[in-house]
C-alpha cells in the first residue's frame, strides 16, 4: 500500500494521526494512504522554512540558478516516473501525464532566467550627485495550495518562480493524488537545494485554514474550483496575506461557417475530453454557428466513437477514469440533468465500452466515457455550470453576435477559441471577447511560461496571473533607493579575474 506523509526541513515525516484514503481510479480499489495535516503539522513546515529564509534569501543570484538547473535536469531524468505516478492516482493517461510534467518543466526553464527576470532599473544623477535605482526582493515564507488535476504542473507554475526569487516554499497538494510532490521534494532536495526551502504538507481544509491564517505565511497562490478560490482570497486577504487565487471555468469554442470543420472536430474532441476533461482549460461548450451545426455533431460523434477507454497505464488508452466516485457520479448526473432541461444526449458516456471491461456504468473503477449533447440552451445548467468531466455540449447560435454574447454572458472567463478562416473575425474576437485566455484556430491556449496563466470574472481572485513575468512580481515586492556618496572609496589592487558568486 502507497502510503504520502509530508516533506518537512528536507526530510519525509508522518503526520498528526489523521489518515485519508488514496485510490486507484481505474478499479476503485483503495491503493494507499496519505496523511492529513493537523495544524501542528502545518506549524513545523512554516517554521522550517522561515528558518531556512535568511540563508535561501542572501544566496547568490548564481546559486540560485545553478540549484535550479540541477532541478530542471533531475526532473526531466525521471519524467517517466512521475507520470506513473500521476497515471496512478488521478486516472490519466500515460501520455497526457508526460505532457504535464513537460509543461511545468517549461515554468522551471523560465525560472532558470531568474538573474534576468529580477534586474531593476538604474537612474543616475536624478539630483546632483544624486542616484536612484529599483530592485525587487522575496516576500519571505510562501505556499501554493493545488488542484488534484495537475499534480505536477500546477504546483509548477508557483515553486520555480517562487524559489528562485528567494522565498522558501509550502505546498499543500491535492489529498487525492499526493506521490508526484513527495518525488519533486526529493529531486529538489538532490538537486542541492537547502533543507526547509521546500516543504509539502498533505492535507484537507484544516491545513488550508491554517496557511490562511498563519502569521508568517507572506503570499498564498491557489488554483482549484471558484467557490474554494473566493474563499481562500476572502480568507487570506483578511489575514493580511497577498493572493493570487484561480477558479473554475466554462470554456467556449465558437465556431464560424467558414472553419475548417475536420480541423475543430478534432480540437473539440482533444480539447473536451483530453484528461477525462478534467482540465479548468478543457473546451467544454461548442458554438456553433448557423449552418454548420449538424455536419460539425455529426464529425465530432464519429471521432468520439473511435477513442478508446481504459486504464491509464494501458498505451492503447486514449482516455482514462474520473479522480473519484463522488466526482464521477457528479459529472453523470448531468446527464440525465440535460435530458430534463430539453437537451439531446447524442453520445452517453454511461454506455461506452471500458477496455477491458464492460459498459462504463457497470465497470468497477470511476469510469464514464466521452458525452456529447447537442442542442443545448444557454442558462440551462449544463451550460452555466462548470461541469470539470468528459461533457461536451454544442449551442447553436445564429451569429457571430449572438455566440460572442453568450461567452461574455457567462459568469467565467478562463479560456476560449475561434475557429475560423476570417483574419478580420478573429482579430474582432480577441479583441471583443471578455475572456483571459484566448485561442484562434487553437483550442488549449495555455500560455507559454514566459507568459502568465490566468482568466477574468469569476476565474480569478487577485490581481496577478501565475508564473511568467507576473509571476515574479507577486513572489517579490519593489523598493526604490536614492543615494549619495561624498567620499570618493578606493577599493585596493587585485588582478585576479571578478567572479560571480
Amino acid at each position: 500500500m502507497r502510503h504520502a506523509g509530508h516533506w518537512i526541513g528536507g526530510a519525509e515525516t508522518a503526520g498528526g494521526g489523521r489518515r485519508g484514503e488514496i485510490f486507484d481510479p481505474a478499479t476503485g480499489e483503495v491503493a494507499g494512504y496519505v496523511d492529513l495535516a493537523a495544524p501542528a503539522d502545518v506549524d513545523a513546515a512554516v517554521a522550517a522554512a522561515r528558518a531556512a529564509f535568511p540563508g535561501w534569501r542572501d544566496s547568490s543570484l548564481t546559486r540560485r540558478s545553478k540549484v535550479l538547473f540541477a532541478f530542471r535536469e533531475l526532473m526531466d531524468r525521471h519524467r517517466d516516473e512521475l507520470a506513473a505516478l500521476i497515471s496512478a492516482e488521478h486516472g490519466k493517461v500515460h501520455s497526457d501525464a508526460l505532457g504535464e510534467v513537460a509543461r511545468g518543466l517549461e515554468v522551471v526553464e523560465f525560472a532558470c532566467g531568474i538573474p534576468h527576470l529580477l534586474k531593476g532599473g538604474f537612474s543616475e544623477n536624478v539630483s546632483t550627485g544624486v542616484d536612484s535605482f529599483s530592485i525587487r526582493q522575496p516576500l519571505g515564507v510562501v505556499a501554493g495550495i493545488t488542484p488534484f488535476n495537475f499534480p505536477a504542473m500546477v504546483p509548477m507554475w508557483m515553486f520555480p518562480v517562487a524559489v528562485a526569487c528567494g522565498n522558501t516554499f509550502v505546498l499543500k497538494p491535492s489529498e487525492r493524488d499526493p506521490s508526484a510532490s513527495l518525488l519533486m521534494a526529493r529531486l529538489w532536495k538532490e538537486a542541492g537545494l537547502p533543507d526547509g526551502v521546500f516543504n509539502v504538507v498533505q492535507g484537507d481544509k484544516a491545513a488550508v485554514d491554517r496557511l490562511l491564517e498563519h502569521p508568517d505565511v507572506r503570499a498564498v497562490s491557489f488554483v482549484g474550483s471558484t467557490p474554494i478560490a473566493r474563499y481562500v482570497y476572502q480568507t487570506g486577504t483578511a489575514n493580511g496575506k497577498r493572493v493570487q487565487a484561480l477558479g473554475g471555468a466554462k470554456n467556449h469554442m465558437l465556431v464560424l461557417p467558414d472553419a475548417d470543420l475536420d480541423l475543430v472536430a478534432d480540437a473539440a474532441v482533444n480539447a473536451g475530453f483530453g484528461s477525462a476533461g478534467e482540465r479548468c482549460m478543457a473546451i467544454s461548450v461548442v458554438l456553433a454557428v448557423d449552418p454548420v451545426g449538424d455536419e460539425l455533431v455529426a464529425k465530432i460523434v464519429d471521432r468520439v466513437g473511435r477513442l478508446t477507454v481504459g486504464p491509464g497505464d494501458d498505451p492503447e488508452s486514449d482516455m482514462g477514469p474520473l479522480v473519484t466516485g463522488t466526482h464521477r457520479d457528479k459529472v453523470a448526473s448531468y446527464l440525465d440533468t440535460a435530458l430534463a432541461e430539453g437537451a439531446k444526449l447524442v453520445v452517453d458516456g454511461r454506455e461506452t465500452p471500458v477496455k477491458g471491461g464492460t459498459v462504463a456504468a457497470r465497470t468497477p473503477g470511476f469510469w464514464l466515457g466521452p458525452t456529447v449533447i447537442d442542442h443545448v440552451r444557454p442558462g440551462t445548467s449544463v451550460h452555466r455550470d462548470e461541469i470539470f468531466g468528459p461533457v461536451l455540449s454544442v449551442v447553436r447560435v445564429g451569429s457571430y453576435d449572438e455566440g460572442l454574447r453568450v461567452i461574455n454572458e457567462t459568469e467565467y472567463g478562463n479560456g476560449t477559441a475561434v475557429f475560423t478562416n476570417d483574419g478580420g473575425a478573429a482579430r474582432r474576437f480577441q479583441n471583443e471577447v471578455e475572456v483571459g485566455m484566448v485561442g484562434v484556430n487553437v483550442p488549449i491556449p495555455v500560455p507559454m511560461a514566459y507568459y502568465s496563466f490566468g482568466g477574468w470574472k469569476s476565474s480569478l481572485f487577485g490581481d496577478t496571473h501565475v508564473h511568467g513575468t507576473e509571476g515574479v512580481h507577486f513572489y517579490t515586492r519593489g523598493k526604490v533607493i536614492t543615494s549619495r556618496w561624498l567620499d570618493p572609496s578606493h577599493g585596493g589592487v587585485n588582478l585576479g579575474f571578478p567572479t560571480n558568486g
